[in-house]
């Protein structure tokens, strides 16, 4: 497994590629940030910001979210993989922010986990981006670059990701350790299911080598 000294030299160099790695969902506001971080789940942003700008201009607030039928939000964002369960939880978790913040997204992780259908991932996603809180999302891309680079084991789960990762980066990189391992992810990284390692994880990894 890298050093802790080694996933930063990793990270740097991925900044000279991404230097403005950021959250690429569209969003005003934390409430807008967290309906499209619930939405994006198993769907691409692409996908979320095809939807979100109707869909919060018809939204703009938890409590407009409630006035219609689930059935008429499942048609709203019927073009989301999960469409179905994602507008359930939705409608339920403006309940509760009207119930139990005072419409208000919470600033804590304790509290955004017992919204419904918010998740590690998600509440990690709305601390960093949306208040700017040390903490670090792992889904799909960052678990899969994360393993390539072999800064985790194979086999570690996406909490042991989180946890890992929270040890070897500093906390004041946690948020941007996010963002980079994404676009990392999703615009370099072609590792497969057949492959431990792709071409570009392992060019980046010689530049390293070679500083040493």
């Amino acid at each position: 497994m890298l050093s802790r000294k080694k996933v930063n030299l990793v990270l740097d160099e991925m900044e000279k590629v991404f230097p403005d790695a950021w959250c690429e969902l569209i969003f005003q506001n934390t409430f807008e940030l967290l309906i499209a971080v619930m939405l994006s789940a198993r769907t691409t942003d692409k996908a979320v910001n095809k939807v979100t700008p109707s869909l919060f201009e018809k939204y703009p607030a938890p409590q407009d979210f409630l006035t219609v039928p689930v059935e008429e939000l499942m048609q709203d964002i019927s073009t989301i993989g999960l469409y179905r369960n994602k507008a359930k939880h939705i409608q339920e978790c403006c309940r509760q922010l009207l119930e139990l913040h005072q419409g208000k997204v919470p600033d804590t992780f304790e509290e955004l986990t017992q919204l419904a259908g918010v998740g590690r991932k998600t509440a990690n996603v709305v601390l960093s981006v949306g208040f700017n809180k040390p903490a670090i999302a792992v889904d799909t891309h960052v678990e899969r670059v994360s393993k390539c680079f072999k800064i985790v084991p194979e086999h570690a789960t996406p909490l042991e990701v989180e946890h890992i990762l929270m040890k070897k980066v500093p906390k004041e990189r946690w948020g941007q350790t996010h963002h980079l391992l994404i676009f990392w992810g999703r615009y370099r990284c072609k590792r497969s299911s057949k492959l431990k390692h792709c071409q570009c994880c392992q060019d980046l990894m010689s530049m390293i080598k070679d500083k040493e």
